[in-house]
């Protein structure tokens, strides 16, 4: 696929300039691309992307819905030690473990609110 289609693509998908991260990744997919190729797209659109699958960025008004979780169970703060590279978790390791383990996205990220851990290096290129 050229780059203009899948900017044409990124248009009709974001007409008001915002995509969710949900909808980036479908379009990604459906454009068999790479979730971070669809976020360069995104941004050389002047697009915003917002409603973060784990919480973390792009929600009104607060911003962020992600809050420390009451409690970690210690077989996921294993699970969520174990996956970090530099003291953050990915994007995509956040996602395997939360996937695995059959929990919803945001409670990984409240999880990681919990320990004080850092989640990085979105898919979609969001935030570093």
């Amino acid at each position: 696929l050229s780059r203009s289609l899948i900017a044409s693509r990124l248009r009709e998908a974001m007409p008001q300039g915002t995509i969710s991260c949900a909808r980036a990744h479908r379009l990604a997919a459906a454009l068999e691309r790479s979730p971070a190729a669809v976020g360069t797209a995104i941004d050389l659109l002047e697009g915003r992307i917002v409603r973060c699958q784990l919480g973390l960025f792009g929600y009104s008004p607060a911003k962020k819905l992600a809050r420390a979780a009451a409690a970690v169970a210690p077989e996921l703060e294993a699970d969520i030690r174990q996956s970090l590279e530099e003291g953050r978790l990915s994007c995509a390791a956040a996602w395997r473990i939360a996937d695995a383990r059959g929990l919803p996205r945001l409670a990984l990220a409240e999880a990681c609110e919990r320990l004080g851990l850092r989640i990085a290096r979105c898919q979609l290129g969001a935030f570093g």
